[in-house]
């Protein structure tokens, strides 16, 4: 069984990037780096301009500007100590059932492009690095105080490591 990732491409010119690949590795590392089984989750990813993130953005965060990420994880797994780990899914569920939901992530293309050329990074680096912090999210990982940003971003740096990705930070 393979890691299910579900992909709408709402802006057609994501089809001309390596999302799909980029996903399939960047999702499988950041869960392996966690000791979770891929292959016991999914995933849905929506692929969409910075139009509609600005729509979400307002809709769920009250900020009617486009951002580069959003996440919606299906189950609230944040820790109540700021730093701590958050509590991640049970390694010991039953494998043969079906892949556990861990969320939504939305990405905007047109943020993204232009974060990548501005810190004159390769676009596919930057995406890697989205997609690993939109994961991270769904785990229950938060980047709001200090400690918490700490950990999500020195996890977020050895995962991409492993990718071959620059630290982004």
């Amino acid at each position: 069984m393979a890691m299910d990732i579900d992909i709408l491409f709402e802006e057609p010119a994501w089809e001309n990037t390596a999302l799909v690949p980029l996903a399939k590795t960047a999702l499988r590392t950041a869960l392996a780096e966690l000791g979770l089984d891929p292959d016991r989750f999914e995933v849905s990813i929506l692929a969409c301009d910075d139009e509609r993130i600005a729509t979400l953005n307002a809709a769920f965060r009250g900020k009617p500007t486009p951002t580069n990420v959003l996440s919606w994880p299906a189950e609230d797994r944040a820790p109540k100590i700021p730093g701590a780990m958050p509590e991640l899914p049970d390694t010991d569920a039953d494998a043969d059932g079906p892949p556990e939901e861990l969320g939504d992530i939305a990405l905007a293309l047109g943020v993204l492009t232009r974060e990548a050329d501005a810190a004159e990074k390769p676009f596919e680096h930057h995406l890697t690095h989205l997609l690993v912090h939109g994961l991270l999210h769904l785990l229950g990982f938060d980047h709001i105080t200090d400690p918490d940003a700490a950990l999500m971003e020195g996890l977020e740096t050895r995962i991409l490591a492993r990718l071959g990705v620059p630290d982004p930070y």
